[in-house]
């Protein structure tokens, strides 16, 4: 009985979890008990969790049946967190509310494209396309998005946020607070083999810990990692080594995670809470973004980062531009290089470091469509198919993101290849 708790626990924090970042982060419409976020294909199963919604304090309440009750807690500029003791006020202020500006509709070919993301093809896998954002050197070029989306409402970018880590890592190492040949990362680690990890294999995701990233296993790493821990980086950190640090290629939200922990020490308790917005958020004028820590108080660097599409496109324009905005280098020079140098380990230099160099099966990276992307592009990609894709040769930035439950339903190699072909 006991693995039937763990998934019960798992499936009622996954419930409360997403249901209170919907409704107080992005500020949702939705009703708590039918949303497709935890009601839809493969999540029918979070249909027989009870869920409560306090809106007065921001708190959200799932359980299956009364068993294992879990609670999600909302906190100015911290978004919600898994939580069984209370949590220490917020250090931040909220975000401020956003200007609504009019949508950019864009040139006819470009706008038909866009419009035909967000048919539905298979009524069996619904793609649920909320927002598009196609920027131009720098200029929103096109946008739209479903009802009850807006230009101002923050969403959810998964595993894109492993992205944003991948710069924010970046501005540690030019201040001089890591070195990509460190070694020794956590004391946790001191007098075994794991302190031979470096900071750069971190990165480029070849740590050799041995780490399970199964979405449809609730027990999985990752889902236990996320949705049954108070310590994402811990459980992650205390991991055994599987293979030798540098020597495998293994795509995993528990390192990620794991950065997340080093950067806190680098930074220090006082700047943290602060330090992703000082440092890189306003900086860029990306005023929407909020990073969602755990109950430990360290952000979830590979999962839980809420930005508008257009705050999530002006990111990719700063790195088209090498880490430079409004004349100032924010990443150290040669970073964006860095990233996107392929890793000698990964699936035929599929990945770089925190960024996918080339499209995954599941969106279409395989197809014909895939081969017409030029060979600059690079991807943040994330669950439920959330894509930014930045193409620095045609100064090219896309945004998409939705509620693709089933990841196969959206195509993302198809998309661009469509877009470019409508801009030639």
């Amino acid at each position: 009985m006991g693995w039937l708790k763990r998934i019960a626990a798992v499936g009622a924090s996954y419930k409360a979890k997403v249901l209170a970042s919907a409704l107080f982060v992005s500020g949702l419409d939705l009703d708590p008990d039918r949303a497709d976020e935890v009601s839809a294909g493969a999540y029918w199963m979070l249909r027989l969790f009870r869920v409560h919604v306090d809106r007065d304090n921001k708190r959200v309440t799932a359980s299956l049946f009364g068993c294992c009750p879990r609670t999600a807690v909302w906190r100015p500029g911290l978004g919600a967190t898994l939580t069984a003791v209370p949590l220490p006020p917020s250090p931040l202020p909220a975000a401020p509310p956003a200007v609504e500006v009019p949508v950019t509709a864009g040139p006819e070919k470009l706008r038909a494209v866009i419009d035909a993301a967000f048919t539905e093809l298979d009524p069996r896998r619904p793609r649920r396309t909320r927002a598009v954002v196609v920027m131009k050197d720098g200029h929103v070029l096109a946008e739209r998005y479903a009802p009850g989306i807006a230009p101002s409402t923050p969403l959810n970018g998964w595993s894109m946020a492993k992205g944003v880590m991948g710069a924010l890592i970046g501005i540690l190492v030019g201040s001089g607070k890591l070195s990509l040949d460190q070694k020794g990362l956590l004391t946790e680690w001191n007098g075994d083999s794991r302190s031979r990890i470096s900071l750069e294999d971190m990165l480029r995701m070849r740590s050799g810990l041995r780490f399970s990233e199964v979405y449809s296993d609730p027990l999985s790493d990752v889902t236990r990692m996320l949705f049954d821990s108070t310590d994402a980086a811990g459980f992650a950190a205390a991991q055994p080594l599987a293979d030798a640090p540098g020597t495998h290629w293994q795509y995993s939200s528990g390192t990620t995670n794991i950065l997340l922990l080093v950067a806190r020490r680098a930074v220090g308790e006082k700047d943290y809470p602060a330090w992703p917005r000082r440092a890189l958020f306003e900086p860029l004028g990306m005023s929407s973004a909020v990073f969602e820590p755990d109950a430990s108080g360290t952000f979830v660097g590979s999962s839980f980062l809420f930005a508008t599409a257009r705050d999530w496109a002006r990111f990719g324009r700063f790195l088209a531009l090498d880490g430079v905005w409004e004349g100032r280098r924010i990443l150290p020079e040669g970073w964006v290089r860095f990233m996107t140098t392929p890793t000698p380990q990964s699936d035929g230099g599929c990945y770089g470091a925190h960024w996918w160099l080339k499209l995954s099966k599941e969106l279409g990276g395989e197809t014909p469509a895939a081969a017409r992307i030029p060979g600059d592009a690079f991807h943040a990609l994330g669950h439920e198919g959330q894509c930014l894709s930045v193409i620095a040769s045609r100064g090219l930035v896309v945004v998409r993101l939705g509620l693709s439950i089933d990841i196969t339903a959206w195509d993302h190699a198809a998309f661009l290849a469509s877009l470019l072909e409508s801009e030639s």
